[in-house]
C-alpha cells in the first residue's frame, strides 16, 4: 500500500499538503501532476496526519486512513482571544482539595485530551500512572517525607534544607504539604532513552491541567514527588514503573474547596528582541 492515496476527483492540486508536510515528503513532480511522495517516504513519515487534516477537499488518505475517519474542526467552538486570555490567566494551582473523588471516567477523558499534546517528532511516548485514593496518595507523600529526612542528613544546600525541614516538620504534625491530601495523583512517565520525552511529558501534563480547569477540577504540580521519584529507589519501586522509565512530572488532582475571585499580579515579562 502506498503511503498516501489521492482521490483525483477531489484533489485540486493546490499543493497545500506538500507545503504542510513537516518532512517535505509530498511532492508534485510536474506542474499539473497530482501529489506523490519522495522515495523512502515511509521511513521518514512521523504519522502526524497533517496532510489529511489540512486538505480542504478531503482528497488524501495516509496509510489507508481517510478524512472521513477524522473529527472535523468546529470553528464555532473555538474560543476568542479574550476568552483564551481570561481562561489562562485565571487558572490557579489548587492546594486545598475536597474529599470527593474524581471519577475514573473523568480522568480517562482528561488523559484522552492530553494525548493530543505535541510531542517531539510525534513520537507519542508519554505514559500515564494514576494513583487513586487518599490512602495511596498519603503513602507516597510519606515516602517523599522519608526522602527529605535523608536529604537533610547529607545535603549541604542550606536553602533547600530550610525548605525541606519546614515540609517535614509539617508532615510530622499531620499537615501534608507534599501532596496536599489530594484524592488522586497523575504521573507522566516515559522511556528514559528517548530524546526529548521529559519535555513531552510536561507539555502533556499542561494540557491535562488546563483541561481539568475547564471541567471545574483543581490541580497542582507535585514537584516534591517528581524529584524524590527521580532519586529515591524505594519510591521508584513503590511506583512500579516499567523498566527503563522515569517520571517526568506529576499533578495532584481533585475538586477545589475554594474558588478564586481575582487574578493575582505577575512580574512583567522579561523579553529580549533581536
Amino acid at each position: 500500500m502506498s503511503l498516501i492515496e489521492v482521490d483525483t476527483s477531489k484533489c485540486q492540486r493546490d499543493r497545500i499538503c506538500a507545503q504542510e508536510c513537516p518532512g517535505k515528503l509530498i511532492i508534485f513532480p510536474q506542474k499539473d501532476s497530482y501529489p506523490t511522495t519522495i522515495e523512502q517516504a515511509g521511513e521518514f513519515c512521523i504519522d502526524c496526519g497533517h496532510c489529511i487534516a489540512v486538505c480542504p477537499h478531503g482528497a488524501l488518505k495516509l496509510k489507508g486512513l481517510g478524512p472521513e475517519k477524522l473529527e472535523a474542526v468546529n470553528h464555532q467552538l473555538l474560543p476568542s482571544p479574550s476568552q483564551v486570555r481570561h481562561f489562562l490567566t485565571s487558572r490557579r494551582s489548587t492546594r486545598t482539595f475536597k474529599k470527593k473523588v474524581v471519577s475514573r471516567q473523568q480522568i480517562e477523558e482528561l488523559i484522552d485530551i492530553a494525548r493530543y499534546a505535541p510531542s517531539g517528532s510525534n513520537k507519542q511516548q508519554v505514559h500515564w500512572l494514576v494513583i487513586e485514593g487518599q490512602d495511596k496518595v498519603q503513602h507516597l507523600a510519606g515516602m517523599v517525607a522519608d526522602w527529605m529526612c535523608m536529604m537533610l542528613q547529607h545535603s549541604q544546600d542550606e536553602a533547600m534544607n530550610r525548605r525541606y525541614a519546614r515540609v517535614v516538620e509539617a508532615w510530622d504534625q499531620g499537615v501534608d504539604r507534599i501532596l496536599r491530601r489530594a484524592p488522586s495523583v497523575i504521573i507522566a512517565h516515559a522511556p528514559a532513552d528517548v530524546f526529548g520525552v521529559a519535555t513531552d511529558c510536561v507539555i502533556s501534563l499542561t494540557y491535562l491541567e488546563l483541561a481539568a480547569y475547564s471541567q471545574g477540577l483543581g490541580t497542582c504540580w507535585a514537584g516534591f514527588l517528581t524529584t524524590a521519584a527521580t532519586y529515591y529507589p524505594p519510591l521508584q519501586e513503590a511506583l512500579e514503573l516499567p523498566a527503563g522509565h522515569l517520571p517526568y512530572g506529576a499533578l495532584m488532582l481533585g475538586y477545589p474547596v475554594y474558588q478564586y475571585q481575582r487574578i493575582p499580579q505577575r512580574q512583567p515579562a522579561r523579553v529580549i528582541w533581536s
